[in-house]
């Protein structure tokens, strides 16, 4: 009888693979892992639409001499403040001053020959009434008085138009505003309504001017009934983190400009310190809806699925389940969600890399905290910039 020696080592290989195999099934399966779920907060808010436009100043003015003459003097500091009627420069008023010596003469004359013709008209009327004289001279001497009460009327004319002809040798300013620097120096001649002296432009109030789309512009008069203006807006400079100076839609364009499919709007913003300067850039939000109940969730909250965007919740037996979403403005670092979800749904707002479709979970209750102020708010830094942003209503 012939033992097979191969069967002690096939006998060995059997014995370690059994021994491998139930090690391995002897293993439990990975236990959930925790995330943290919270219901969406729910409050109102109000959507703002972005634009970009230029501060211009709601007055702005050339000054320009009202008479021809050379320029004596300059009675301003420039790039000052000046008031309606202040004299800001002073033209040589010497020609101006005969010319109304002249005339005021010629009106001293016209008055004396007045005089004259009213003491000939009552010498010949009582003549004519003792049948001295005839009622052809009567006549005579009343036109000439007619004659000479037009012509002082019109010396006197004469005498007004050469003492604002004199007045005019001083330059005031039309309005209050921010000078600009003098064009013309002492010394120069200055033309009648032709030579440019300085500018003066105001400050206070001012306006910001932007160029909207007529889509915006629709759904606008839409939602107002095309009672746009006095609209809130915000406004930041170049330099500021927050949307500091408020103001209100004062002027939406009637017509729309055809080749860029763009409405002009402006609003009117307070400048009580003259610090915001004509031509300067800003970027502007307008109140796009009214005060409406939102429902917000953190913006790392939503994935990104292909073309969709999709938040995780968690139902009643921890199992995550993704829900696709239409999305809204964002307000603060808390984006509005359209659709998509309820109130009171468990949404995963940490840990979502843990999280995947159809596992098991460990819910942990969390809080989605309120956003913070407003970015009209000093001190509250710009999150975003997205075409439309929300702030919720206090």
């Amino acid at each position: 009888m012939t033992i097979d020696t191969r069967l002690p080592a096939l006998a060995a290989v059997y014995l370690f693979l059994a021994g491998c195999g139930a090690a391995e099934s002897s293993e439990a399966p990975p236990p959930p892992m925790p995330v943290t779920v919270a219901a969406p907060l729910v409050q109102e808010v109000v959507d703002w639409d972005d634009y970009v436009g230029r501060f211009e100043a709601v007055q702005s003015v050339e000054v320009k001499p009202r008479v021809t003459g050379y320029l004596r003097s300059v009675a301003f500091t420039d790039g000052a403040y000046v008031r309606a009627g202040q004299t800001l420069f002073t033209i040589d008023a010497r020609p101006a001053q005969a010319a109304l010596d002249q005339s005021a003469a010629q009106l001293a004359r016209a008055e004396a020959t007045l005089i004259n013709a009213r003491t000939e008209l009552a010498r010949s009327q009582t003549l004519a009434a003792s049948q001295a004289a005839s009622t052809e001279e009567v006549e005579q001497r009343r036109a000439g008085v007619r004659a000479g009460e037009a012509d002082v009327n019109a010396a006197r004319a004469a005498v007004r138009a050469q003492q604002l002809t004199v007045g005019f040798t001083r330059v005031t300013a039309p309005i209050s505003g921010r000078v600009s620097e003098r064009i013309v120096d002492v010394g120069n001649s200055v033309t009648a309504d032709t030579t440019v002296l300085t500018r003066i432009v105001s400050t206070n109030p001012i306006h910001f001017a932007f160029d909207g789309s007529e889509a915006l512009l629709l759904k606008y008069q839409r939602q107002r009934a095309g009672a746009s203006n006095g609209t809130p807006v915000r406004i930041k400079l170049q330099d500021e983190p927050t949307y500091v100076h408020a103001g209100r839609l004062d002027f939406v364009d009637s017509t729309i400009d055809t080749g860029a499919g763009t409405v002009r709007a402006r609003a009117v913003v307070p400048n009580p310190d003259n610090f915001i300067k004509p031509g300067m850039f800003g970027q502007m939000q307008l109140s796009g809806s009214q005060p409406y109940r939102a429902m917000l969730i953190p913006d790392t909250a939503v994935v990104t699925d292909a073309a969709r965007k999709v938040v995780y919740l968690v139902d009643k037996v921890g199992t995550v389940i993704a829900r696709p979403v239409v999305l809204g403005p964002l307000t603060g670092n808390l984006r509005v969600i359209r659709s998509g979800i309820r109130p009171a749904d468990r949404v995963i707002i940490s840990g979502l890399q843990r999280a995947r479709p159809g596992e098991k979970v460990v819910p942990k209750p969390g809080r989605i905290p309120p956003p913070g102020p407003p970015e009209g708010t000093p001190g509250t830094a710009i999150t975003s910039a997205p075409s439309s942003t929300a702030s919720p209503v206090r």
